[in-house]
């Protein structure tokens, strides 16, 4: 094995006031020109906003097959290509909005992210060390994290929605009535599937498939890069989690910094269904 042991568990590099991993860093001119087409449809999430279901969905909207992010395969895709991102609205390729591209947003709240992301810091190892579960939530509450602050990433694309083609769609919208939020993006997409095309759709992208599915679960990647040992990638993919690891003292004081930093918009979350 020749992988050198320093690219993992790296501190993050700023990148225009957002920390970003290394590896993006130092590509970052090659993100910044990416020349998006037109019928491109971009997939924005914050980290462990459910990006691999939505994926999955669109996929099997499309039935486009594979939505690698890596630049070299998107542009030898047959369109329309699905991009996936975790960049904040203010980092996103400019060619994205010349282009007036169709956009999928998901959101998930606040509480639930943090804990998916804190196991995920500990087995995807691209991250620095997660630290303890107090120590992380810090790091998450002041924005120290991979793609920045929660906060910033939500409430920008939600802004950006009036101005753009942008679907902005709610992680526990669609854990509640996962086929009328299908539906919703089929209109959104011009698309029009048979019930029969939609309830394959649900099934194949139900997160107890999904979890099964190789290429979904990411067991196919080595130990080195992912340790499923300590988390597997796709957890528990519920609602309401965040319940079995916040202390009381923590959630008030989450929930005192949430009330400050969300002040003045309009967007709302649910912290469980």
């Amino acid at each position: 094995m020749d992988e050198k042991p320093d690219i993992y568990r790296r501190e993050l590099v700023d990148v225009q006031g957002v920390p970003l991993f290394w590896s993006i860093a130092e590509e970052w001119s090659q993100v910044e020109s990416f020349e998006a087409r037109p019928d491109d449809l971009l997939i924005s999430t914050y980290p462990k906003s459910g990006t691999t279901w939505v994926s999955e969905i669109l996929d099997l909207i499309y039935n486009n097959g594979d939505a690698e992010k890596c630049i070299e395969l998107l542009k030898k895709m047959q369109p329309p290509r699905l991009v996936k991102t975790h960049l904040p609205v203010q980092l996103l390729p400019s060619s994205f909005w010349k282009n007036n591209c169709k956009m999928v947003y998901v959101a998930r709240n606040a509480k639930d992210v943090a804990v998916s992301y804190y196991y995920f810091y500990q087995m995807a190892k691209i991250h620095p060390e997660a630290g303890t579960w107090e120590e992380f939530l810090d790091k998450f509450m002041t924005g120290k994290v991979a793609f920045g602050s929660w906060y910033d990433h939500v409430k920008g694309w939600w802004e950006k929605r009036n101005d753009y083609r942008i679907f902005y769609l709610f992680y526990e919208d669609m854990k509640e009535d996962p086929k009328h939020e299908i539906q919703k993006l089929l209109q959104f997409l011009e698309k029009d599937l048979s019930e029969e095309t939609v309830d394959k759709i649900l099934y194949h992208s139900s997160f107890n498939v999904m979890k099964q599915n190789p290429s979904t679960n990411y067991t196919t990647v080595p130990d080195f890069d992912m340790n499923h040992s300590v988390s597997p990638f796709m957890r528990k993919g519920i609602s309401g989690d965040w319940k079995n690891q916040f202390t009381v003292a923590q959630y008030e004081r989450f929930e005192k910094d949430y009330e400050k930093k969300m002040k003045g918009s309009t967007l709302r979350f649910r912290s469980e269904i």
